[in-house]
Order: structure tokens, then sequence, then C-alpha cells
């Protein structure tokens, strides 16, 4: 098993995370929480894409090549970005 995709991946789900959080401020939870919720969002994210066969570090991750390395950061910064504006939104509905 090699650890390198699944480091980028949660690196590039704190991004992602943050990004989302600046793209949609309304969701936002702060940096902190934004990342650590990113960072989850990429880890699974990425595990889930990569065991689809769609890139990431599941079962079909190869190791160093560029291409999975281009697609552990995208698959980790859209898990991210995507785990958090969910868990915004939900943050926010319970709020009301």
């Amino acid at each position: 098993m090699d650890i390198l995709p699944l480091v980028i991946q949660l690196l590039s789900g704190a991004a992602g995370g943050n990004i989302a959080g600046k793209l949609m401020p309304k969701n936002s939870m702060g940096t902190l929480l934004n990342s650590v919720v990113g960072i989850l969002g990429g880890g699974l994210g990425g595990q889930v894409l990569g065991l689809l066969g769609m890139g990431g570090g599941g079962a079909a991750s190869s190791g160093l090549d560029i291409g999975s390395i281009i697609s552990s950061i995208a698959s980790g910064g859209i898990g991210g970005g995507i785990l958090m504006v969910i868990v915004g939104i939900i943050k926010g509905m319970m709020k009301k």
C-alpha cells in the first residue's frame, strides 16, 4: 500500500475545503473547521473514486506516476470541497 496518494488527497482536501469556504462564505465554518472537514472529505472522496476506478488512491492507485498524482489532487480537492459545502449547509439549517 502506497501512502503518498492518501497524503496528497488529505492535503488537497484541506485546500478544497478552504477554497469552497472562500467561494461560499455563507457555508464557511472558518479556516480550521474548513480544513478539518476538507481533510475528511479529501480522504473519503479520493478513496471512493479510486475504488470506482476513476482515479484517486483506492484499489486502482499506481503510485508515483504523474497521472496518479494529478488524480489524487483532483479527487481530494473535490471531495474536500463537496463535504465542506454539505456540512456547512447542514450547520446553517440547524441554526434556523
